[in-house]
């Protein structure tokens, strides 16, 4: 498996190693019927080089049976749609469960965690669409493929929603499922692109029924969603919810660089979200971490729990412990045996 990168500098690793191949896989052994036109590394046939420019993929799957495989928390470099047909299904974005119904719609943005299954996927046909629409974290500008033909009030309408607002799922979008199977049957019948210009048309009217359900709806809007303080906030979340993560070799200038910004603006960002440099706050949770990793890891030595945690040795490592907790790591892990 590639090394996990945190989703703001590598999207298409990510989203490979944590969603892609359990489809494949069960597509491959016959468990689903799997019906895709694709970009890039997603299952599924590929379009032509210059067909739909951003559209990563399109389709659905159906599944008759229960599965014993699921799509474990992942990030997308797109913005998601799918929309479940039939069945039911257990979908989670950011650490929240919800239990989908037929005709219920999600939406996720490339920074949001997802999961479908707890753990696996149930009998149902889902459909999805995910279009790379050049973001990676919230405050950037989105920019649209050429190819969508909304007009321009529609689709600043429609951008101004899906920035602004993140709930993740909307039932009873009956139009939408309707689109979305229309949307299947151009793909059964492609033949190396041939139905190109009917998904060009069909996916147009999926984002304008899409932006017609918003509309009857009670949408609330939150500007912050989309503002940099946002995504200093994720970049953060993402380093505390992963060792792995935070155990990367993290610089001041790294880290901004993650988020899209300078150093001065990261840090000034950090100090007003944490009240503390990036630096110490980077150390803050490598500690906290490092306090769980001994709750839970009785046996780690100094060394292990060191490495796991991005301390650059054990010495320094139960030296600021100490200075932490007032105690030694191994004195810390006793009590908690106690």
């Amino acid at each position: 498996m590639p090394r996990r990168i945190p989703i703001y500098t590598t999207q298409d690793e990510t989203c490979q190693a944590d969603s892609c191949q359990p489809v494949l896989e069960a597509a491959r052994t016959g468990e689903i019927r799997l019906e895709t036109l694709v970009h890039g590394h997603y299952p599924g046939r590929a379009l032509p080089r210059n067909a739909l420019p951003g559209l990563k993929t399109v389709g659905y799957w159906d599944a008759e049976q229960a599965q014993n495989w699921g799509l474990g928390w992942h990030q997308n470099e797109g913005i998601e749609l799918t929309l479940l047909e039939r069945g039911g299904l257990d979908f989670a974005v950011e650490g929240v469960e919800r239990r989908l119904r037929p005709n219920d719609l999600t939406v996720t943005r490339p920074w949001q965690r997802h999961r479908l299954g707890s753990p696996h996927i149930e009998p149902g046909r889902l459909h999805w669409i995910i279009l790379d629409l050049g973001v990676r974290r919230p405050h950037q500008t989105w920019r649209w493929p050429s190819w969508i033909m909304l007009s321009k009030p529609d689709l600043d309408e429609l951008t101004l929603i899906l920035r602004h607002n993140e709930q993740p799922v909307w039932h009873n979008a009956t139009q939408v499922c309707e689109c979305f199977v229309r949307i299947a049957q151009a793909i059964e019948a492609d033949q190396d692109g041939s139905n190109v210009s009917w998904l060009t048309v069909l996916l147009n009217e999926l984002l304008l029924h899409t932006l017609e359900l918003f509309r009857s709806r009670e949408v609330t809007l939150d500007e912050s969603l989309s503002d940099t303080q946002r995504t200093v906030e994720l970049f953060l979340a993402d380093l505390r919810s992963d060792r792995g993560h935070l155990a990367e070799e993290w610089t001041v200038r790294r880290m901004a660089q993650a988020c899209g910004l300078g150093v001065t603006r990261f840090t000034d960002y950090c100090r007003r979200l944490t009240n503390t440099t990036p630096i110490q706050h980077l150390n803050r949770m490598r500690l906290e971490s490092a306090a769980q990793l001994l709750r839970e890891e009785e046996a780690l030595t100094n060394t292990q729990v060191a490495a796991q945690c991005g301390f650059s040795s054990a010495q320094y490592f139960a030296t600021v412990f100490r200075r932490q907790f007032g105690r030694t790591p191994q004195q810390y892990g006793e009590e908690m045996e106690a």
